[in-house]
């Protein structure tokens, strides 16, 4: 575990014990809301019976929602308080779930072609080379596997609706692949259900172009099937509020591929 991975990890024990919404286990997921939020495009098809890896997907979340759906799953994120959630959220609903402690970045615990899905939260951005990433999960899918990976936007990364400025969201950093973002206020809001709010600082980010993050894909033979955005819903939203910025700048994407070694040259 290099420097990154030890500060990124210090980062989320102290998240996930404040609470964050990322560690709050999915305690009322039924068969019909966990194939909503795993695969809201219909590109996932049954995965009963499969092995799915959580990849850097701690919190009790997805993992609960794969396992309803009887996948085999395996969970595997940098924060044992993370993986503490998938376990309490298996437990409520009578699942069985592999949590493992690691870094995304070295899957060599798991051997070539164990896994019929991949599926990675926001998570690739606390990483600063997402190449050695993708190639771990290609080597550890099965040929014709799916990778599911929700990246960041980055052309927006470190700006947020506090930086409403009267008429936009102005840009002002430069688009640089692997670069450190750094914001004004490191400290994540976290808020819980009486409506008070914690301050808890937030691990390091970084920046990856979207050229890197779909070259890198297809560099190891995944075949996009689709690029999914965030775009806010509300066109009534105040400027300056949540809404409102991601109906300018869309925070996030969800991108889908297909590991097929036989079909696609690495050239």
């Amino acid at each position: 575990m290099d420097e990154i991975a030890r500060y990124n990890k210090e980062r989320w024990e102290d998240l996930a014990r404040a609470n964050v919404v990322f560690s709050r286990p999915a305690l009322h997921l039924d068969e019909g809301s966990a194939r909503r939020m795993l695969d809201p495009h219909g590109l996932m098809g049954g995965v009963e019976g499969r092995n799915v890896l959580c990849l850097a997907s701690g919190g009790g979340q997805q993992s609960a929602a794969f396992g309803l759906l009887g996948a085999n799953v395996t969970v595997y994120d940098l924060s044992e308080t993370q993986l503490q959630r998938d376990a309490e959220a298996a437990a409520h609903h009578g699942l069985s779930i592999n949590a493992v402690q690691g870094d995304m970045r070295d899957l060599s615990r798991f051997g070539e072609s164990t896994f019929d899905v991949v599926w990675q939260a926001h998570s690739i951005k606390f990483v600063p080379d997402v190449r050695g990433v993708f190639s771990e999960v290609a080597r550890v899918l099965r040929r014709g596997g799916l990778y599911q990976v929700d990246c960041p936007n980055p052309f927006i990364m470190g700006i947020d609706e506090r930086d409403w400025s009267g008429g936009g969201y102005p840009l002002s950093r430069p688009y640089v692949d692997g670069a450190e973002v750094e914001c004004a206020n490191p400290y994540w809001e976290v808020w819980d259900e009486g409506g008070n709010c914690r301050m808890v600082e937030g691990p390091r980010e970084f920046r990856h172009t979207l050229g890197t993050l779909i070259n890198g894909l297809v560099e190891n033979r995944f075949m996009i099937l689709g690029l999914w955005e965030e775009i806010g819903a509300d066109p009534d939203a105040a400027p300056g509020t949540w809404d409102h910025f991601k109906l300018i700048a869309p925070p996030g994407f969800s991108l889908w591929g297909r590991y097929r070694p036989d079909v696609l040259s690495a050239a």
